[in-house]
């Protein structure tokens, strides 16, 4: 089997897992959290939204989140995917460290935590992008940027949304671009609402003195696992729509 055959047959796996329908245990989970996100403090809440909101404008206006991955302009896939992987490998390990780190440390380090991950992972998308040939500093490419956080950190119905808008991102670039508002046309409020919804539980535990440590380390870890995860597709699912998936 080539190596385009078998992202092909990937790329299927990761779009029928979009579309299929949440079983029981899912379904009780996602009430359960919301039961238990009622309980947590205000203060995580707050935490949460404003550092997605100062995540959303220095992801679209900022030079913050750029790294020294140079844009990768004659490759082919296989070739940058190993250079994704090793991107990969290596925030994974920092998100793991400062998870523990901050877990570790309990609730006001706990806080903390919230937007050094976002910085992290946003980083990673940067770099993502860069490796599949897209240039970060056309601010479409930026709104791509926010469109594939969402689709990893979203429920079940906004996900759909979120991978549609995907699939026809030429169009949905130049609604959110049009005027110069793409900033108030993105709502901030469902980035916020969603992610917090998404990360809630796992992040709370990091909170808990004895274990906070273990869980702030996997719950990073996983994030940036499943962040990277719906990044690649996302990408290979527009090469194959523009023609270059060959």
């Amino acid at each position: 089997m080539s190596y385009i055959d078998q992202v092909t047959r990937e790329m299927d796996r990761f779009e029928r897992k979009i579309y299929r329908k949440p079983s029981m245990p899912q379904a009780l989970a996602r009430k359960w959290q919301g039961k238990v996100n009622n309980k947590i403090p205000e203060k995580i809440h707050q935490t949460v939204s404003e550092s997605i909101r100062h995540m959303i404008r220095a992801t679209l206006t900022g030079s913050s989140y750029l790294s020294d991955q140079k844009l990768v302009t004659s490759a082919s896939l296989k070739e940058r995917e190993a250079i994704l992987e090793e991107r990969k490998t290596m925030y994974k390990r920092t998100a793991a460290v400062e998870g523990a780190g901050t877990g570790a440390g309990g609730i006001l380090l706990g806080l903390a935590d919230f937007p050094l991950l976002l910085s992290i992972k946003m980083k990673f998308l940067f770099d993502a992008a860069k490796i599949y040939g897209y240039d970060v500093n056309d601010y479409g490419e930026r709104l791509y940027l926010l469109h594939v956080f969402l689709l990893a950190f979203s429920k079940e119905k906004s996900r759909i949304q979120c991978y549609e808008r995907l699939l026809n991102w030429e169009e949905e670039a130049e609604k959110l671009q049009v005027g110069g508002k793409s900033y108030q046309a993105l709502d901030w409020k469902t980035f916020q609402l969603e992610y917090r919804d998404f990360i809630d539980l796992p992040k709370t535990l990091q909170l808990i003195p004895g274990f906070g440590a273990i869980a702030g380390a996997w719950a990073n870890y996983h994030f940036l696992d499943l962040l990277a995860d719906n990044a690649q597709h996302a990408y290979r699912k527009r090469w194959l729509l523009n023609g270059k998936l060959q």
